[in-house]
């Protein structure tokens, strides 16, 4: 069990995270006491590539985001700019049941870090990995207007929200 120490914002719009994108989704992410970001999110049907089975594009962006996210873990001003994403593809992913992703940071420096991470299968088993690179950025230099107001960034919180996430 890995404790949960807080709870990430969301945006209006992201594919990812966004809390009024009808066709994403709705990721939350949570920071764990072992310096991870969890991510939790239901995969919809809309989200397939063969039936049953989630895209492996989706896959890809939940891990992207998951380890990215991982640097404002005591830097909620930096963000990461994906430089670079290796996936491995171990098993198949449904879609209609909660999934976890997980990502750490494994190496920084002032400019640049280095992540890894993993999605489980609903029964705990790796189904996906991924290693990235990320150039460190803050939000005015990477989005249009630049400022977490205009993407409506900000945390939902639930009273259902984990206080520990079994992984």
């Amino acid at each position: 069990m890995k404790k949960v120490i807080c709870k990430q914002p969301n945006s209006a719009e992201c594919f990812i995270c966004g809390r009024k994108n009808d066709k994403g989704l709705k990721t939350e992410f949570f920071e764990t006491d072992s310096a991870e970001v969890v991510a939790l999110f239901t995969p919809h049907r809309l989200h397939q590539s063969y039936p049953g089975r989630l895209h492996g594009g989706i896959a890809a962006s939940i891990l992207d985001e998951t380890i990215g996210r991982a640097v404002q873990i005591g830097q909620p001003d930096i963000w990461g700019v994906t430089a670079e994403l290796n996936l491995k593809y171990k098993k198949p992913l449904p879609y209609g049941q909660q999934l976890k992703a997980v990502g750490r940071i494994t190496r920084q420096n002032r400019l640049l870090f280095e992540g890894e991470g993993e999605i489980y299968t609903p029964d705990g088993q790796v189904a996906v990995t991924a290693k990235g690179k990320y150039v460190k950025m803050r939000i005015g230099q990477i989005a249009d207007g630049g400022d977490k107001i205009d993407m409506d960034w900000k945390v939902h919180l639930h009273i259902d929200d984990p206080e520990e996430i079994d992984l």
